[in-house]
């Protein structure tokens, strides 16, 4: 139904329009918990087989929704009907900001990929912390996705990551540090070794101050050479975080098949979507076999199969994460995934 009828019209329009009206529509019609309950019978698969512990925590099932679609908090229960396992929010900041100017969202439809220079547009870490207390979907993951303000110098950057694992602590069950988005200036410098390295040490130690410290991942981008991965699994050792999340988007532009001149007219932003799935892959079978699975990876990227989704799981990945795939495919993805991990037995 999805695909032949909802996606052609959703198709017809802007899509950070159509995106905010989605979102209404689910709050509408998934307001209630009896419905809800209905729409994640006809969803989900609730099967232990697909239960996986990943850094002590238990997920219903492998299948998550990546960070950005629910930037502000406002729809993880009704999201969770449609059959994920978890659902990250963010990314957050401590304070609210509009992001970048509009457009900022670009469908190819030709690749099935997004463009995206949304820049951590989102009401504020507080905001979302309040809205999280209200979780009503029992043994749903939710996952903290952090960044900085735009206005705050990378010098300065830790104090805000730290604002925000505070004020998230209590109604999250991992944080995911976000220095790889390409739509906020300077961020990724943030992924140099040092800079990296500084960071996660300050979030790990007010971590380990706490009674129940939650694991924390590190989000990378696709465009990381060898050697910076190699120096993200000699930090990932040195901090102990709990894993990698690979991966973000890519400013990559090649290869893609939609019109150049289109292309080049969309300008600056974060390519997502099939264009980006092998690279994807291959950073997690190069984390997973170079670390010697010396920790978990989050895969992410280019997943709108349940083919896709094996091929990251068999590269090393525990868990995937979806977002431009779930927009192009729709949420019967998330149960074919799921049905796909049954039937081979992962």
């Amino acid at each position: 139904m999805y695909k032949f009828l909802l996606k052609p019209v959703f198709f017809l329009f802007d899509p950070e329009k159509v995106h905010y009206f989605t979102f209404d529509c689910l709050k509408f019609f998934l307001r209630s918990g009896f419905i809800r309950r209905l729409v994640s019978r006809s969803f989900t698969i609730k099967d232990p087989k697909l239960q996986r512990t990943v850094a002590g925590l238990v997920f219903p099932n492998p299948v998550g929704l990546a960070a950005g679609l629910d930037k502000d908090a406002k729809l993880f229960d009704e999201l969770a009907a449609l059959g994920f396992g978890s659902i990250e929010i963010g990314t957050l900041t401590p304070k609210g900001q509009p992001g970048n100017d509009k457009p900022r969202l670009f469908r190819l439809p030709p690749d099935e990929a997004i463009i995206n220079r949304m820049g951590f547009n989102n009401h504020g870490v507080l905001e979302a912390a309040e809205r999280l207390k209200k979780k009503k979907t029992p043994g749903l993951i939710i996952g903290g996705n952090i960044g900085k303000n735009k206005l705050t110098p990378n010098e300065e950057a830790d104090n805000d990551y730290v604002i925000c694992f505070n004020a998230l602590f209590d109604q999250v069950d991992y944080f995911v540090v976000n220095v790889s988005s390409p739509n906020t200036p300077n961020l990724r410098a943030l992924q140099d070794k040092e800079p990296l390295k500084k960071l996660l040490n300050t979030v790990m130690q007010l971590n380990d101050q706490k009674d129940k410290p939650k694991p924390v991942f590190l989000k990378i981008a696709p465009d990381l050479t060898n050697e910076q991965l190699d120096d993200i699994i000699e930090i990932v050792a040195e901090t102990k975080i709990a894993g990698v999340i690979a991966t973000n988007t890519t400013i990559a532009r090649e290869p893609l098949i939609s019109d150049k001149a289109k292309v080049e007219s969309i300008g600056m932003g974060g390519l997502s979507g099939k264009p980006l799935a092998k690279r994807s892959t291959e950073v997690i079978r190069y984390l997973h076999a170079k670390s010697n699975a010396a920790f978990p990876i989050i895969g992410v990227g280019g997943i709108h199969s349940a083919e896709d989704a094996i091929e990251k799981l068999k590269a090393g990945a525990s868990l995937v994460q979806l977002y431009t795939g779930f927009i192009y495919e729709g949420p019967g993805l998330i149960k074919q995934i799921n049905k796909k991990i049954l039937e081979e037995k992962l």
